[in-house]
């Protein structure tokens, strides 16, 4: 993202427990429906599992749960977004795809300070659209290990 007025960025919007949130398009690799998760044991409780898609061992990560959010009833009808870091392949585990948007830049702001302090680990920044708030996710804080994991 630039800094000149007239820069944007386009965001794939997804729907997680009710919350719009964005996630910059250009780190978006793949978007599909997750098939055979298969348990990982002793993985952190945000880790669905792995699965494999066209080859690739993908680590599924459930964002309800990195989230703090309710379990949904049930994994029929969810979706996942693929992305990469590293040599790694992910897929964040969300509730549903939406459109893409193009935003302006110069209408990030930062995160309200009444934001939960768990999405604020992974937000970067919060557009306001009519009626509604997007949540920027940051790929990177998304990926992070958590302190607690390093220190266990």
């Amino acid at each position: 993202m630039s800094n000149s007025p007239d820069s944007s960025t386009e965001f794939m919007t997804m729907k997680i427990g009710g919350q719009l949130f964005g996630l910059a398009i250009n780190r978006v690799q793949d978007v599909f429906s997750p098939d055979k998760i298969t348990k990982v044991p002793l993985s952190d409780h945000d880790i669905s599992g792995v699965l494999n898609l066209r080859g690739r061992i993908v680590t599924v990560i459930d964002m309800r749960r990195r989230l703090e959010l309710p379990d949904r009833k049930s994994d029929h009808g969810c979706m996942a977004v693929g992305i990469e870091s590293g040599n790694e392949s992910f897929g964040l585990l969300i509730d549903s795809v939406g459109e893409v948007l193009h935003l302006k830049d110069e209408n990030l702001e930062s995160n309200p300070a009444n934001l939960d302090a768990c999405w604020t680990l992974v937000s970067g920044g919060v557009h306001r659209l009519e009626g509604e708030l997007l949540v920027v996710l940051d790929v990177d804080r998304v990926l992070a290990i958590s302190k607690e994991s390093l220190a266990a």
